[in-house]
């Protein structure tokens, strides 16, 4: 059976709690992750605080982190640890000595590098003591910080292996990823790849966010929009070269105006079906936890009401309709079906600079989708 968590996002102060950390808080919103069901959470240090100086690496607040880790694990939940933030919600943490006048390339700097190699070496060793953490992705969606941050595909994959090297050396026991966002499959010139997706670290992730243009092919409940996560299970599971290799949707959620508010629950509860039965699929991760409140300024709109949850701890019908999901494949297993498949255009591995003929829209895509309504299509290499 698959996993399923949410990507935690404190309820109260988002992530600046962590400049203010309160032990309670953060058992709160466990305590509400718990009672839907999930069995994991997917938490975000901001790396700058860790490392204000890169001769410094604050003992404190790795321990707040632990503390986050432990409440975790008295709430049954298991945890996932991201070490690169990086960007979050669209905005960009990055430590003052990679800035300013010292500004340089987070990927291709070797000053820059050296500092991060430590930052996760150290990071890596302490939350692999605890016996809950089962897995350390690199960052969050890190091909954000690109164009600010230049590199080549060649850069970008040479970073993240050598950094994955890195994590596992210092958390043997614990699953080491890489983590993109989808301009990684869609967009010609970008700079990071399917392949890093499918053949670095131990898993592959997707993240599936409808407002990347799928939405917009048929709508909020369209079988676009309802089976993108699918899609984007299946093109990483046709990229790698293990059949086995699983697949983790590590980000999904209900972004407005894409999905009204009014359908949010029937979004979710359609998505998960069609998804979860995926024999690919490792696991399904809400983003997210929690609301963000809206005394803070200057997100884009659709981040404020990602949530689960309110901030003030009401479940939201995206909630209920996940935790149904939950209990009904709890209650009655997966149960792969027969699948048809479908010959991609190209050859995903090699040919990036064709890559928007998978994007949401192409032929390819809409093909997909025609036949996707008859039951599961595994997409094969040329």
């Amino acid at each position: 059976m698959p996993s399923f968590g949410a990507n935690y996002v404190p309820s109260a102060g988002w992530f600046y709690s962590w400049l203010d950390y309160d032990p309670a808080a953060v058992r709160r919103d466990f305590a509400d992750l718990a009672g839907l069901g999930l069995d994991h959470v997917r938490v975000f240090p901001i790396w700058p605080w860790i490392q204000p100086n890169r001769a410094i690496i604050r003992d404190a607040a790795i321990a707040d982190l632990l503390d986050t880790i432990d409440a975790a694990a008295e709430h049954g939940l298991s945890v996932s640890v991201d070490l690169i933030q990086g960007h979050l919600s669209s905005f960009d943490f990055l430590p003052s000595w990679a800035l300013t006048w010292h500004k340089a390339s987070l990927f291709e700097n070797p000053t820059v590098r050296e500092g991060l190699t430590a930052y996760c070496e150290k990071v890596a060793a302490a939350v692999a003591t605890r016996p809950n953490v089962f897995a350390i992705t690199l960052g969050n969606e890190v091909n954000n910080l690109w164009p600010d941050s230049g590199t080549t595909p060649q850069t970008s994959t040479a970073w993240a292996q050598e950094l994955l090297t890195t994590v596992k050396k210092a958390a043997p026991d614990v699953l080491a990823l890489h983590s993109v966002f989808d301009d990684a499959w869609y967009k010609p010139d970008h700079p990071f790849s399917p392949v890093d997706v499918t053949d670095l670290g131990e898993l592959s992730t997707v993240h599936s966010w409808v407002f990347n243009g799928v939405s917009r092919v048929d709508g909020p409940l369209g079988p676009a929009t309802l089976t993108h996560a699918d899609y984007l299970v299946e093109l990483a599971a046709a990229t790698s070269l293990d059949p086995a290799r699983p697949v983790w949707l590590q980000e999904i959620g209900v972004p407005g105006p894409d999905i009204p508010v009014d359908l949010q629950a029937e979004f979710v509860r359609r998505t998960v079906e069609q998804v979860v039965h995926n024999p690919a699929l490792y696991g399904i991760t809400w983003w997210s936890s929690h609301d963000i409140d809206r005394r803070l300024l200057d997100f884009p709109d659709r981040e404020y009401d990602l949530g689960l949850f309110t901030v003030d701890h009401q479940r939201k019908p995206a909630a209920e309709a996940l935790a149904a999901v939950i209990a009904d494949v709890k209650a009655n297993g997966v149960w792969p079906q027969q699948a048809t498949t479908l010959t991609a255009p190209y050859n995903l591995r090699t040919d990036l600079h064709r890559r928007a003929e998978i994007a949401p829209g192409s032929d390819f895509h809409l093909r997909w989708v025609a036949a996707r309504a008859g039951g599961p299509v595994r997409i094969v290499l040329p």
